[in-house]
């Protein structure tokens, strides 16, 4: 039993790293690209910001993910472990072709796509997942609301200021909104791992009652950093020059509206993507300047990937499930 959790909370773990990985752009592409940072200063920045979350916004997302979702009485190792590689499955996929979609939503989508296999729909709880479905069309809106209407504000209050001055301040004040929107990318992302974790040790009986161990939240803000630190650069280079052109004020603007819209999700419990909330937030940005200074064709193909993403992951897990039972895994 004992090697059985190890090795699930190793796969968890590697998923978060991937997450991390796959995620990095979130935290770092406007800041590339408006070269504020090198790419390695900026990997190093986002991920102590990532670590440093686990001492910041409590686990209610974790707790969400872990017993909110899926019913536990039909919880099984091997439910688990379809669930994490279906997730890990979709985000090499999408990481190769340099798509910015949401690690979170693979691992809820790949976690019910195990659970429906094996008890069928009658595992999902739909209470949990209400809210979940809503933020999919909410945090990217908010994203861009908030970056529209911080860039039109900044538009207005500097309008008289020349631009070199403009850009000298904002190239510092774009380290602030790096790390904030980083902090909270660590906030909300990390604690999905957090989640399955508690949901192995329960399903053990390590655990008596759902809660998170102090451990686990270590361990998931430290692996969700160094994957973070690996950097998915292929990702970085479609979220940082494709969608629009980036000026440090306009990165600054980016990277707050996405990090109050992810802020206000996790305080709240709610898993939601972060690629998704600094997705709308750039396209927001890109907007105050003119409706063409946004590549939509780019911003359409984001878009399909994010559709796509919780049934692909679903079919990933539910398909891993029944193959490890073909095997006799229960």
């Amino acid at each position: 039993m004992f090697w059985i959790v190890a090795g699930l909370i190793t796969v968890a773990l590697i998923f978060d790293y991937i997450n991390g990985f796959h995620d990095a752009a979130n935290s770092i592409a406007t800041v590339v690209s408006t070269r504020v940072l090198s790419p390695g200063k900026a990997v190093v920045w986002a991920a102590f910001f990532n670590f440093i979350a686990a001492f910041t916004f409590g686990t209610a997302v974790a707790k969400t993910v872990g017993n909110g979702m899926i019913d536990l009485n039909i919880v099984t190792f091997a439910v688990i472990f379809g669930g994490l590689t279906g997730a890990i499955i979709w985000d090499l996929i999408t990481w190769y072709y340099g798509l910015p979609t949401s690690s979170s939503h693979a691992l809820i989508g790949g976690y019910a796509g195990a659970a429906v296999a094996k008890a069928g729909f009658a595992a999902i709880i739909p209470g949990g997942w209400t809210l979940t479905l809503i933020f999919i069309v909410l945090s990217p809106l908010i994203g861009l609301l908030t970056g529209l209407f911080t860039m039109t504000a900044i538009f207005w209050v500097f309008r008289w200021t020349p631009p070199s001055r403009v850009d000298r301040w904002f190239r510092r004040l774009q380290l602030v909104s790096a790390a904030f929107f980083s902090l909270n990318h660590g906030a909300n992302d990390a604690q999905k791992t957090m989640g399955i974790i508690a949901g192995v040790l329960f399903a053990a009986g390590y655990i008596e009652t759902f809660d998170i161990p102090f451990w686990v939240v270590l361990a998931a803000h430290a692996a969700i950093g160094l994957g973070t630190l690996a950097g998915g650069w292929r990702i970085i280079h479609t979220m940082g020059a494709k969608i629009t052109k980036l000026q440090p004020v306009g990165g600054f603007a980016a990277e707050t509206g996405a990090a109050v819209a992810l802020m206000t999700a996790t305080l709240t419990g709610v898993p939601v993507s972060t690629t998704h909330a600094i997705t709308g937030a750039i396209v927001g940005v890109g907007a105050t300047r003119r409706l063409s200074a946004v590549r939509w064709g780019v911003a359409g193909q984001i878009v399909w990937a994010w559709v796509l993403t919780i049934p692909a992951a679903f079919t990933l897990g539910g398909g891993t499930y029944l193959l490890l039972t073909a095997f006799g895994a229960r």
